[in-house]
């Protein structure tokens, strides 16, 4: 068992500080299956703690002022980095500032800290950008405007305007070549895509929702999560836990009813971590007026570690097909842009 004490700021440039719930901190007791075999916090379980944090922050802000009320939904969650694992017994403290906002979204900025209750320690385990959009409560499909934040310095407001391009650009872009399934494969060969590839079906139910019936944007990244982990566990046979996660883009809201299929398929591996590809698509089965649609996706890095916690070289990926080929050579260059990144990071500045 293990206690989570989440703490959700709001703070608002220039504005200081506004605390997002009643006392600024919530308790929660972690069940068993929250965590892996090896004690590891799920990526998932911190993924959802993010998103709850970012759509209170961004929902209360959107509703700041007099006008139509509206809840603030996920469009798109930024590179999230896992950057030390959480285990079992220690306590997450999860902080949100609003750093951006344009006419019909708003940029939440979210770290989360976990603190060793018998050692007081603390580290820093997650930094990531989240993107909302506020919908209106009489019609969710309607977006709302969002109320402005002053900011300190006008450099803030130009840095988070080119951010809101950049990501609104990449989701676009996201949108349209994520048109492809994936399929199953009969007596798949160890090592390739098809031998560890995965999907859950999941029939949305009114826990899985907002009370305007549309899914948590957490309850999907959890699930999300889920199915890349088995993907990378059938294709090591080890203890895995999640790396980092790719922006992950929500292309459409899912309502309640729908039955989802999250998909997860091998892409990419290197010597020493491996990246899957997860799709999310919604059929509204009780709605006969609309098709089956893609409703989010990302790409999910995951490393292999020994039982004493260290890094465990990984079973390399076999492309079999052209469009196997063509998604690792894809994955190879998101791994060495990130790797030349960090590299870049990692040394002292004059």
């Amino acid at each position: 068992m293990v206690v989570l004490w989440r703490s959700w700021s709001l703070r608002v440039p220039g504005k200081g500080v506004l605390q997002a719930c009643l006392g600024g901190k919530v308790k929660q007791i972690m069940r068993p299956d929250d965590a892996n075999v090896a004690g590891n916090v799920h990526g998932g379980t911190i993924l959802k703690m993010i998103e709850e944090a970012g759509a209170i922050i961004s929902t209360r802000h959107c509703n700041s002022q007099n006008g139509e009320r509206c809840v603030a939904a996920l469009a798109r969650v930024e590179r999230t980095d896992f950057l030390s694992p959480m285990c079992i017994g220690e306590v997450a403290h999860v902080s949100a500032e609003i750093t951006y906002t344009s006419k019909h979204s708003v940029e939440v900025q979210v770290n989360v800290l976990s603190e060793n209750i018998l050692t007081g320690a603390k580290k820093l385990t997650n930094k990531a950008t989240l993107w909302y959009v506020p919908l209106s409560l009489k019609n969710v499909d309607k977006v709302l405007e969002v109320p402005p934040v002053v900011y300190s310095r006008q450099e803030q407001e130009e840095e988070g305007r080119k951010r809101y391009e950049a990501q609104k650009l990449e989701r676009m872009e996201t949108k349209w070549r994520n048109g492809d399934i994936v399929q199953p494969v009969l007596n798949p060969e160890p090592n390739t895509v098809s031998y560890s590839q995965s999907s859950l079906i999941h029939l949305v139910g009114p826990s899985d929702c907002t009370l305007h019936g549309f899914v948590h944007g957490g309850v999907t990244m959890k699930l999300m999560d889920e199915v890349a982990g088995i993907v990378a566990a059938r294709h090591c046979k080890t203890n895995i836990v999640t790396a980092s996660v790719d922006a992950i883009n929500f292309h459409d809201k899912i309502r309640k009813g729908c039955v989802i299929t999250i998909s997860g398929r091998m892409t990419f591996t290197s010597n020493k971590s491996m990246e899957i590809e997860v799709l999310v698509d919604a059929d509204p089965v009780v709605d006969n007026s609309q098709k089956r649609y893609r409703a989010a996706s990302a790409f999910f890095t995951y490393v292999s570690l020994s039982q004493e916690g260290k890094p465990l070289p990984v079973p390399q990926l076999v492309p079999e097909t052209e469009d196997e080929k063509r998604r690792f050579e894809e994955g190879k260059g998101r791994y060495l842009q990130m790797k030349a990144k960090r590299q870049g990071q990692a040394e002292p500045q004059p």
